[in-house]
């Protein structure tokens, strides 16, 4: 794997670690910034403490784009001006965490049920800077269960073809999406091929999309770890 090591730290518990590569992805993207850049924000933890450090620089940033509500008030509250994803003519970076990552930099997200609209802005960006702690990186996806967003008249079916597909989808008990939808986590799914598997699961009729980022990865990860942040790139 291609990496990149920055000085070694002292040994850090999780959050510490999540904090060093919130840092981290900040001075990754600090010289970069210009003028007309657009910073995308994807939420949970680890992209919070990315929002609080890009409070450092807020009056060098002149437009974000959120991935949720949270985010998007998160932002809001540090002074950091945020746009409609349809009001900017592009992202320059997307900034966020990851529940898994394997070596390709394929990814499942929405253990925070933002997968769709992070999926979206990931769509669209140029960079997409992936930020998480070591304990996120395997061999092969699917220990974390996969959320799927679905349209909650669909539940039953979509539950169905998961079934079908060798996972055990469980309804996620009281969440309702920005969107307002259902998910369906889908435990005891080992995922060898991603890829494939993000399409047949976006082919379901009533899926909205799924958390597999599998056909447009991360483009680096910012890897905490007990020796400091590695930047990785993907390998095969």
């Amino acid at each position: 794997m291609a990496a990149r090591q920055q000085p070694e730290n002292a040994m850090m518990n999780q959050d510490e670690l999540k904090q060093a590569v919130a840092q981290a992805a900040l001075d990754y993207i600090r010289p970069k910034i210009d003028d007309d850049t657009v910073v995308g924000i994807g939420t949970g933890s680890t992209a919070n403490l990315f929002i609080d450090c890009l409070a450092e620089i807020r009056g060098s940033i002149n437009a974000t784009v959120a991935s949720s509500e949270a985010s998007a008030q998160r932002l809001k509250n540090h002074g950091i001006p945020v746009y409609d994803l349809n009001a900017v003519d592009q992202v320059d970076f997307y900034i966020d965490g990851a529940d898994e990552s394997n070596k390709a930099l394929q990814l499942i997200k929405g253990g925070g049920a933002a997968l769709t609209r992070e999926k979206i802005v990931t769509a669209v960006a140029g960079e997409f800077v992936c930020i998480a702690d070591e304990s996120k990186l395997v061999h092969t996806l699917g220990a974390f269960p996969l959320p799927v967003e679905v349209i909650p008249m669909a539940r039953s079916h979509v539950a169905r073809e998961l079934v079908k597909l060798g996972g055990d989808p469980v309804y996620r008990d009281g969440v309702v999406t920005d969107n307002g939808n259902i998910i369906l986590d889908v435990y005891n799914f080992s995922l060898p091929q991603p890829l494939a598997t993000e399409a047949k699961i976006n082919g379901i009729t009533g899926v909205v999309t799924n958390g597999l980022f599998a056909l447009k990865p991360a483009d680096v990860l910012l890897l905490g770890t007990a020796e400091g942040v590695k930047t990785l790139f993907p390998t095969d």
